[in-house]
């Protein structure tokens, strides 16, 4: 604004400045005076300017910058050329303006001379938009198999967990987790994009799906084995008592010591097998008024007077049970050698039962059952006499023989 002070009043004529209220910046002494002529003459917050024969009134944050002297620059020399071309001789030739930087080009741009003119190219990754270069999203055309991301200029492919980049950076291929040290315990198998564990027979997999954990077998079920089933690491073995061997994998045979020959009888004993042991008795086991007449029988004379009350014979058998055997249970039978015609035979528990743990079943007339009334636990054990008593009206006869039967009650229940 151009004023001119009138006592206390400023007509003014607008001229063209150049304001600038943003950055402060406080007037030279060269171009800023006061107005003296007239006593405030800016009201309020305002500011007074000097300027070429007025004054200014502005905000007091404001300052004047004053316009730049033109240039003395030379008159233009006529160019027959195209724009673009400079005369050299006779000819036109090219302005190469990237050179003489003459060009407009963003910095993040290149300068390319072209015939007449140049162009600004964009770095790789960028699209030009207007005089701008504008980033392009390679992902918008899927340049990646499984994923994309888009950096500024470029971009980057990712793969799923268990891909990894193939040699062209864009296809992903699956990943051998096995052979890279997947955490296994026993056996891994890969698969597409993943991998899985197993264990080995006797192991299961533990809630980790790695680790393998060993299976106890005895604990599933008590039949297993025979007698003890021992659980291993990946596996169960089934155990005997002592006295029995391992007959396959699971049962428990009874080992014979007598025919073994791992017993300690002596010559005048006989070996007697029974379950888990054996036990060794007199060869001769006959007593008083008894005689031996053969390996394990004994005949009482008739013209002994002693005899006259007692069994003919005496026939010496062994037997060996388990213990808490299930009863009533059939175990021994009886059986007549020799009948004569005409004969009633009965059978009879003569001695050894004072406790009732068995009794007689007869079956017909030449045959009995001995059987196992209660339960009974070993060891130990039973001697037995099971006579049988024959009588004949025909020829008024009237005898009996004894089976002298030794049981042995082992200390297993199998």
């Amino acid at each position: 604004m151009q004023g001119v002070c009138v006592s206390n009043l400023c007509v003014c004529i607008c001229v063209s400045v150049l304001l600038r209220s943003a950055i402060s910046q406080p007037p030279t002494e060269s171009d800023t005076y006061t107005c003296e002529t007239i006593p405030d003459a800016c009201k309020g917050e305002m500011k007074c300017f000097n300027h070429y024969g007025g004054y200014l009134c502005l905000p007091r944050s404001a300052s004047v910058i004053p316009a730049p002297e033109p240039a003395n620059t030379p008159p233009e020399t006529f160019n027959p050329c195209p724009l673009g071309y400079e005369p050299q001789g006779d000819s036109c030739v090219d302005v190469d303006e990237c050179e003489r930087d003459e060009h407009d080009c963003q910095p993040s741009q290149q300068c390319i001379n072209t015939l007449g003119a140049f162009t600004c190219q964009c770095p790789d990754g960028y699209r030009k938009v207007g005089t701008e270069c504008i980033d392009i999203d390679e992902c918008r055309y899927r340049y990646c198999q499984h994923r994309c991301v888009n950096v500024p200029g470029s971009f980057s492919c990712q793969c799923e967990p268990g891909f990894q980049l193939a040699g062209n950076n864009r296809s992903c291929i699956d990943v051998n987790e096995c052979d890279m040290g997947a955490p296994c315990s026993q056996r891994c198998y890969n698969t597409y994009g993943t991998f899985l564990c197993r264990c080995d027979q006797g192991y299961e997999l533990g809630p980790d799906g790695f680790a393998c954990n060993d299976i106890d077998e005895c604990s599933y079920s008590s039949y297993l084995c025979q007698y003890q089933c021992v659980n291993e690491p990946g596996k169960f073995s089934c155990v005997c008592p002592e006295g029995y061997q391992l007959l396959g994998t699971r049962l428990c045979q009874d080992i014979n010591e007598c025919e073994t020959g791992e017993h300690q009888c002596t010559e005048t004993q006989t070996c007697v097998n029974i379950h888990g042991r054996y036990q060794c008795v007199d060869a001769n086991r006959c007593q008083e008024p008894y005689v031996q007449v053969s390996d394990n029988r004994c005949v009482c004379p008739v013209s002994k007077p002693a005899c006259r009350d007692l069994p003919f014979s005496i026939v010496h058998r062994y037997m060996t049970i388990t213990s808490e055997r299930s009863v009533p249970s059939d175990i021994f039978q009886i059986q007549a050698t020799s009948v004569s015609p005409g004969a009633y035979n009965t059978f009879r528990i003569r001695s050894g039962d004072e406790n009732g743990d068995f009794y007689i079943r007869q079956i017909n007339n030449i045959s009995a059952m001995l059987v196992l009334a209660r339960a009974v636990s070993g060891p130990r054990e039973y001697t037995l006499d099971l006579e049988m008593v024959s009588v004949n009206p025909l020829l008024s006869y009237h005898g009996s023989s004894a089976l002298r039967l030794s049981i042995y009650v082992g200390p297993y229940t199998f």
